[in-house]
C-alpha cells in the first residue's frame, strides 16, 4: 500500500501473542469504571438546581397522566400537585394551552423509568449505551485497550457525573445517545469485513440514537448532520451497499417527518419550538465574552477537551507528514479524527455565540437581549439565576456558575473521549493510565463542587425525583421591608388521569403562588422571580435556559 492509497477501514489490533487475560482486561476495566461511576452518582442525594429541572419534572408528571398540552385548569392542578416551586418555564400559547418550553424528547424517553419510580437510573442506562458504543468504536479504530480508555475518559469528568446525577435534566442522556450513536457509526464505517446485514443494522441503530438526541435538544441536529456527512462521504468508500444507504435514508426521513409532525401539532408549526420567538439568540457579539469566560468553566468540568485538542493537532500533523506511526495508513486517522473534530467544534462553535452564556460568564452584560435588561444592566434571567445560586462572581472558581453553563457543550463529550483515547494510546501505557486516573480524580472533585452549588430547588427538590410527588410542604414568602419565611404543610389534591384534581375543579391555587384564577401567571410569585404572561397571551416569564 502506498502513501497515496486511502482505506478508511485500516485498523490495528493487539499483538497476536497477547495472553487471554490481556485481551479481556479492557472489558473488566470498562465494567469497573462504569460501576464506580454509578456508585459515585447514586450515593449522593439528588438536587434540583435550576428552573429547567422543574420544567422537565412537570412534563414527566403531566405525561404520566397522558397530558402534553394543558388547559388552564390542568395547569393549575399540576401546580397544586407539585407545590413548592411548582411548574417553571412553561409557555402559555396563544391558543390558551400550556406546554413546556423544553424540547419534548426527554420526557418521552424517561417516562417509563419515572412510572416505575426509577427516574434516577435513566441517565445511567443511556450512559451504559454510550459506554458499549465507545468501547466497540474505539477498539475497532485504535485497537485494545482503547475501548477501556474511551469509556473511562467519557465517565471521568465532573460534567458527566453531575448531569448523570441530575435525573430531571436530559443533558447526560442526549450526550450518551450521541456518544453511542457516533461510536457505532464509526464501527460500521470501519467494518468492511463484517456481514452486510450486521453493518446495516448497527448503522441504523447508530442513526436512530443520534436522531433521538435531536428530539431531546434540537441543536443536536449539528451532530446528526455531521453523521450524515460521514455516511455520504465514506459510505461507498467503505463498501456500504446502495441498498443499505437507501434503507438508512428512508429511516432518517421517517423519523425526521415524525419530529416535524409533532412540532406542527404541539407548537403550530413544523419548525417552531416551545420558546417564544427571539428568546434563544446567537450572535457574534457573544463570541468574545464566551471565549473569555467559558474555557475555565469547561476545563474545570471536562478537562479531557485539552487532550482532544492536542489529538486533533497531532492527527493533522501526522497526516500531513505521512509518517507511518501505528496505523498502516495514517490517513485513516485523519478521516476519523476530522469527522470527530468537525462534530465537536461545530457544536461548541455554535454555543460560543450563545448570548445567554455570554451574559452569565462574559463579565459584562448584553443590553436588552431576549430577556430584557435587568436592574444591573444585564438580562433578567442572568440576575435571577445569579441571585438564586449565590454566584456573585463568574470567576469565583467554584461550581455554582459552572453547573449552569456547561450543559450546552456536553453533547460533544463522546467525541472528545474518542479523540482523547487516540492520544492516550500513543503514550506509554503507564503514563496513559495515570493520566486517565488523574482525570477521574479531578472529575470527582469537580462533581462535588458543582453538585454543591446553590439552586432554586434546593437539595432533593420539592416533590422528589423518583415517582409521582407526595403531598408537599409549601414554603410561603411574604415580601415587605424585611422578608419572613414560614413553612406550613399543605395537602393538595392529586391529579388523576383526567387532569382535574380529585374533589372538583380547582378554584385557584393557594395564596402567594403567583397565579390568577385562570392559572396564568400574574406576578413573580411563581418561584423564579419573573413576570407573568404578556398581553398577547404568551408566557412572559424571563426564562433561564
Amino acid at each position: 500500500m502506498t502513501d497515496n492509497d486511502f482505506d478508511l477501514t485500516t485498523t490495528i489490533d493487539e499483538p497476536a501473542a497477547a495472553p487471554a487475560w490481556y485481551r479481556r482486561s479492557d472489558i473488566q476495566w470498562s465494567l469497573a469504571g462504569f460501576a464506580l461511576f454509578c456508585l459515585v452518582v447514586l450515593v449522593r442525594a439528588t438536587a434540583m438546581l435550576e428552573p429547567d429541572d422543574f420544567a422537565y419534572r412537570a412534563s414527566l408528571v403531566a405525561l404520566s397522566h397522558g397530558q402534553i398540552l394543558l388547559t388552564n385548569a390542568q395547569y393549575v392542578a399540576l401546580q397544586h400537585d407539585l407545590g413548592g416551586q411548582g411548574v417553571m418555564q412553561w409557555h402559555h400559547m396563544a391558543s390558551g394551552l400550556w406546554i413546556s418550553e423544553k424540547n419534548p424528547g426527554y420526557p418521552f424517553i424517561a417516562i417509563l423509568f419515572y412510572a416505575l419510580g426509577l427516574l434516577r437510573i435513566t441517565p445511567l442506562v443511556f450512559g451504559a449505551i454510550a459506554c458499549v458504543g465507545l468501547f466497540i468504536g474505539a477498539t475497532k479504530w485504535l485497537g485494545r485497550p482503547a475501548g477501556a480508555f474511551a469509556v473511562w475518559l467519557y465517565l471521568a469528568s465532573g460534567a458527566a457525573l453531575t448531569f448523570a446525577w441530575r435525573a430531571t435534566m436530559p443533558s447526560f442522556t442526549d450526550a450518551s445517545l450521541i456518544a453511542g450513536g457516533a461510536s457505532l457509526l464509526l464501527w460500521t464505517l470501519l467494518s468492511s469485513d463484517a456481514r452486510p446485514g450486521r453493518r446495516r443494522a448497527v448503522g441504523a441503530l447508530a442513526l436512530v440514537l443520534v436522531e433521538l438526541a435531536v428530539f431531546i435538544r434540537y441543536t443536536n441536529a449539528i451532530e446528526f448532520a455531521v453523521a450524515l456527512l460521514a455516511v455520504a462521504v465514506f459510505g461507498r468508500r467503505t463498501r456500504l451497499t446502495w441498498t443499505t444507504l437507501g434503507l438508512w435514508a428512508g429511516l432518517v426521513a421517517v423519523l425526521g417527518l415524525g419530529m416535524l409532525g409533532f412540532n406542527a401539532w404541539a407548537y403550530g408549526s413544523a419548525t417552531a419550538t416551545g420558546y417564544s420567538a427571539g428568546e434563544i439568540t446567537f450572535s457574534l457579539s457573544a463570541l468574545w465574552p464566551n471565549l473569555r469566560g467559558m474555557p475555565s468553566q469547561l476545563t474545570q468540568s471536562m478537562p479531557l477537551w485539552i487532550l482532544a485538542a492536542v489529538a486533533v493537532v497531532a492527527i493533522a500533523v501526522t497526516a500531513r507528514r505521512r509518517h507511518r506511526v501505528t496505523l498502516e495508513n495514517p490517513r485513516t486517522d485523519a478521516a476519523v479524527g476530522g469527522i470527530l473534530a468537525l462534530g465537536w467544534l461545530s457544536l461548541w462553535g455554535l454555543y460560543l455565540n450563545y448570548t445567554w452564556t455570554a451574559n452569565m460568564v462574559g463579565g459584562q452584560f448584553h443590553q436588552g437581549g431576549p430577556q430584557g435588561p435587568g436592574p444591573d444592566g444585564g438580562s433578567i434571567a442572568h440576575t435571577v439565576l445569579r441571585q438564586a445560586t449565590g454566584a456573585l462572581d463568574p470567576h469565583d472558581g467554584g461550581g455554582s456558575m459552572t453547573v449552569h453553563v456547561i450543559r450546552f457543550y456536553l453533547p460533544a463529550l463522546g467525541l472528545l473521549a474518542l479523540l482523547a483515547a487516540w492520544l492516550v494510546m500513543r503514550l506509554p501505557r503507564r503514563v496513559g493510565g495515570a493520566a486517565v486516573g488523574a482525570l477521574a480524580l479531578a472529575g470527582v472533585l469537580s462533581f462535588s463542587s458543582m453538585a454543591s452549588a446553590g439552586g432554586v430547588g434546593g437539595p432533593g427538590g420539592p416533590g422528589g425525583h423518583d415517582g409521582p410527588p407526595q403531598p408537599p410542604v409549601r414554603t410561603t414568602t411574604t415580601k415587605s421591608t424585611s422578608t419572613t419565611t414560614t413553612t406550613t404543610p399543605v395537602t393538595h389534591p392529586t391529579v388523576p388521569s383526567g387532569g382535574q384534581p380529585s374533589g372538583g375543579t380547582p378554584s385557584g391555587p393557594p395564596p402567594n403562588d403567583g397565579h390568577g384564577p385562570d392559572g396564568g401567571f400574574n406576578g413573580p410569585g411563581d418561584g423564579d422571580g419573573n413576570g407573568g404572561p404578556g398581553p398577547d397571551g404568551n408566557g412572559g416569564d424571563q426564562q433561564v435556559h
